[in-house]
């Protein structure tokens, strides 16, 4: 592996720190304060503690950097203005964007998987990223152009082609309840096509996955940028390919995500996008209409003709 880049090694450490917090107190979840945000949605005070240390370790380093975290959503960093603007994504020259613990409801009920997820954008392009399982010590780390890692072994998507032979990974969206029947009619040919379906219960960790070639692709509805910055960055340093739901680069914003090996990539986009999935669906029915007329000519040939 190669030595790290200076800002990731910080944000290594913050997420070191926050692990610590995170595997203490799952030592005892019942006694765990835990508040409801909206529905389906839960916060923790084990998410607002680790928020606060990992931000601490970040401006420590670096004060003049601006954040963007889960729990407390925007602060511009000494350098910047006193209130930061709805677009900060695009307006901040650096800014951590922070997940201090992905699958909360996974750990409120002792199911040990769930992350951390800390992703740095430098002038509007996402420039180093890890994801910290801290249950299993696995750190997923990448930076721009040197590739993605897993501790220190170097990884890459699957090598997968088909989407019969894949397994996918997905996310319900639970905190949009009203757009269940959409993710349903998404759900119902990838499940047709698929190897098979996990839905594990944390984004980034799922991100993580694929990237590291454990899943071969992976999509969900109603993602925020914390979700999926930094597994954005790992997807594509690990050579494969990251969209939205038409294939397009709005994935940070847009609150939809699909990502994976580049030919399952390229397999699930059909399947999601609306117009794109009519589109494949007439293609379908259109050749299995040519279809018949060409048996039927077939059977109408006296044999051994």
């Amino acid at each position: 592996m190669p030595a790290m880049h200076p800002m990731l090694n910080v944000a290594v450490r913050a997420a070191r720190q926050a692990g610590r917090l995170i595997n203490r107190a799952s030592l005892d979840v019942e006694s765990m304060l835990v508040t409801r945000k909206e529905r389906n949605d839960f916060v923790t005070e084990v998410d607002k503690a680790c928020e606060e240390a990992i931000i601490e370790t970040l401006l420590s380093a670096y004060p003049s950097h601006a954040i963007l975290a889960e729990e407390s959503g925007h602060r511009p960093g000494t350098g910047g203005s006193r209130s930061m603007p709805a677009d900060a994504l695009k307006e901040a020259e650096h800014i951590w964007i922070i997940d201090p613990l992905d699958g909360t409801t996974n750990f409120i009920h002792g199911v040990p998987h769930y992350c951390i997820s800390i992703a740095l954008m430098e002038r509007g392009v996402i420039s180093h990223g890890l994801i910290y399982d801290p249950v299993r010590n696995e750190l997923f780390s990448a930076s721009r152009g040197r590739g993605a890692f897993l501790n220190d072994r170097r990884i890459r998507v699957s090598k997968r082609t088909r989407l019969e032979e894949s397994l996918i990974g997905t996310g319900f969206p639970f905190r949009m309840i009203a757009q269940i029947d959409d993710y349903l009619r998404m759900l119902r040919p990838v499940m047709e096509k698929a190897a098979g379906i996990r839905r594990a219960g944390a984004a980034a960790l799922d991100m993580a996955y694929t990237a590291a070639g454990r899943f071969d692709g992976f999509f969900e509805l109603g993602l925020k940028p914390w979700d999926v910055a930094a597994g954005s960055l790992m997807v594509t340093e690990a050579g494969g390919l990251v969209g939205d739901f038409s294939g397009n680069a709005n994935y940070l914003e847009g609150e939809q995500v699909v990502a994976g090996a580049p030919k399952v990539f390229s397999a699930l986009i059909p399947l999601l996008s609306p117009g794109r999935r009519e589109q494949a669906q007439a293609a379908l029915e259109s050749e299995a209409a040519s279809a018949v007329p060409r048996q039927q000519i077939r059977r109408r040939v006296p044999p051994g003709a």
